[in-house]
């Protein structure tokens, strides 16, 4: 357990810690533009992985009709589909797990934001002497010392606390949101109803988890989360633009009419559709009783023949 605190502290905290702390140095001491920054820089290093992501997107895209025909090939037989399926990916060099790298980086960068926020923008003096232990020596060329303690004020908020209502639900409403926008505009489209379902599922269960959880946040987690979305949301723009985004909330294509009218029905008026009526009525009687007149000479009883004349 020792070793993994170690770990934790010297891959994740320190570097983060010194990062921001350098950044709010040379942004004029100001904590906001800091974690704005140090998210762009983030965004910029997990760049290839948000690519692949894309590129395994298209991939899948492009196995939907294979998909489809797996599916009515072997209709019933789930673990039939199932291992086809994954046989399918692996011939094609693709993985479904490929599209969670990204979330799966920004997950240990927020929960170590929450403790780097915690242990910079401190309000207890006492505290100093635990941030100057976590500095890194090299740094000393930069004024760090001489800045501490941190501002944590920016845009009215203090980045180190949850801010009150109605503040916090505000800023909920933007992570929720921008969370949301994002999944929808990654959401691989699917024709399996069962796959369909559970994104949807997580299409909204996730940006209302965030946003609920961020009201208990420093606020300097939301704005880092909400940055991260937009620039998330950018770089998708330029790749496939607005079209995955639309429609915002897709409907079920409506099941075909039984008995659709004919556009000749349609553009005759009432008598017309009387008299039509009336003359498919006649055609049916004059075919019925021929074709009973035929039954009857066919069934009638031929009289004078084979009978005992006296």
């Amino acid at each position: 357990m020792e070793i993994i605190n170690t770990l934790w502290t010297e891959i994740i905290i320190r570097p983060m810690l010194n990062s921001l702390v350098v950044l709010y140095v040379i942004f004029f001491n100001n904590m906001g533009i800091a974690i704005i920054v140090f998210t762009i820089l983030v965004r910029l290093l997990t760049l290839p992985l948000t690519l692949k992501q894309v590129r395994q997107m298209r991939s899948m895209n492009l196995l939907q009709p294979k998909m489809r025909e797996i599916q009515e090939r072997f209709k019933g037989d789930r673990a039939r589909v199932s291992q086809e399926t994954m046989r399918m990916y692996r011939e094609a060099g693709v993985s479904p797990l490929g599209c969670l790298g990204p979330l799966v980086v920004q997950m240990p960068i927020l929960i170590g934001l929450f403790r780097v926020l915690i242990q910079t923008l401190f309000t207890n003096p006492d505290d100093l002497v635990g941030l100057s232990e976590k500095l890194y020596s090299w740094l000393a060329f930069l004024p760090i010392y001489e800045a501490a303690p941190l501002n944590p004020t920016f845009l009215g908020m203090n980045l180190g606390a949850a801010l009150p209502m109605p503040g916090s639900l505000i800023l909920a409403f933007f992570v929720g949101g921008s969370t949301w926008v994002q999944q929808k505009m990654t959401m691989m489209p699917t024709t399996d109803p069962r796959q369909q379902s559970s994104q949807n599922m997580m299409l909204w269960m996730m940006p209302v988890f965030l946003g609920v959880f961020s009201m208990g946040w420093p606020s300097g987690l939301p704005l880092y989360w909400i940055v991260s979305n937009l620039i998330g949301v950018s770089i998708q723009y330029f790749i496939t633009g607005w079209g995955p985004l639309f429609p915002l909330f897709p409907k079920a294509a409506p099941a075909p009419a039984l008995d659709q009218p004919s556009q000749r029905s349609q553009d005759m008026t009432s008598e017309e559709m009387v008299e039509d009526e009336s003359s498919r009525t006649n055609r049916t009687n004059r075919r019925r009783s021929r074709r009973t007149g035929a039954e009857r000479a066919r069934h009638r009883p031929q009289r004078g023949r084979g009978r005992n004349t006296k």
